[in-house]
């Protein structure tokens, strides 16, 4: 029964994932409309996006350390909570390096003849692009050692 047990909340993590995915789709599509709103930029409607997004991975990252916990505790899978551990690490990296990139996006918009800005936004997406593979990583090594102990 733990076996079964631990993959329905593997098969659950993959879900809250790609609800994730999700969430920075709708994300990115609520910040490319407020960037075409220049130069009077439509902020209410965004921070809107921003607050029902906030909301989704509010909801995400609690039912993943419900998971942990559960990983952690009653099934005897410390090493599986270990890696959903580094993954909200790397998921709030992401979060926060995402943030930081539509910031600078806007500031190379509105300045787009400043070098500074558009360096910054290609360091951002250099660090972002890290973020996710590392993400990817900790994802595969969930799968293999979890499949390991079948």
């Amino acid at each position: 029964m733990t076996g079964e047990a631990v993959k329905a909340l593997l098969q659950r993590l993959q879900e809250l994932q790609g609800e994730r995915a999700e969430a920075y789709r709708l994300l990115d599509e609520g910040h490319q409309t407020y960037l075409s709103s220049a130069p009077h930029y439509d902020f209410p409607r965004y921070r809107q996006r921003v607050h029902e997004v906030t909301e989704t991975f509010n909801r995400v990252s609690g039912e993943v350390l419900r998971i942990a916990g559960r990983l952690r505790g009653e099934l005897a899978r410390p090493d599986l909570a270990q890696h959903l551990a580094r993954l909200q690490e790397r998921e709030q990296e992401k979060l926060q390096l995402t943030a930081q990139l539509q910031l600078a996006r806007q500031r190379a918009q509105d300045d787009p003849d400043g070098d500074s800005p558009q360096q910054e936004v290609r360091e951002l997406k250099h660090k972002l692009i890290k973020t996710i593979e590392a993400i990817s990583e900790i994802l595969q090594d969930l799968k293999y050692d979890s499949e390991e102990a079948e």
